[in-house]
């Protein structure tokens, strides 16, 4: 395979056999509908992502992506070193270190030995850039779920 994956945060999965999943998703039923929304979900945030990388600061980058790990786990608490971070950003350690001193400063993290805890989960968003929002929205509306804001 020339892709690789990598499991963030511990919990609870599926596995379905790619035969049987084809199968399902060629009746054109609720797996194909559900499959194709949550492929142009991703799509959506790959593209905003994209253009995030490209014009927002590195603190903008870390708020919105610790907005969007946190809407996809139960409670305040991502645990990631910040080399982990910085590859999944694709920025340098440094700007990271800088990024998440500046939240701690503002009280809305607290970051202690890999785990990043949200301590005020309106000043990350309000440090964010739009994306987060974007994002989060265009996930709600095809996913049809609500995320916990």
């Amino acid at each position: 395979m020339s892709n690789r994956a990598v499991v963030q945060n511990a919990g609870m999965a599926y596995r379905l056999k790619a035969d049987r999943f084809m199968e399902e998703f060629a009746l054109g039923r609720s797996m194909h509908h559900l499959a194709l929304r949550f492929t142009q979900a991703l799509i959506a945030q790959m593209v905003q992502t994209g253009a995030c990388n490209r014009h927002h600061s590195v603190a903008q980058q870390l708020c919105r992506w610790l907005l969007l790990t946190l809407d996809r786990l139960p409670g305040d608490k991502v645990t990631m070193t910040k080399e982990l971070i910085a590859n999944m950003l694709g920025v340098n350690r440094k700007g990271v270190i800088e990024a998440t001193d500046r939240l701690q400063e503002t009280g809305s993290i607290s970051y202690s030995a890999g785990e990043i805890t949200v301590l005020n989960r309106t000043k990350l968003e309000e440090a964010s850039c739009e994306c987060y929002e974007v994002v989060r929205k265009e996930i709600e509306r095809l996913c049809a779920y609500e995320i916990p804001a």
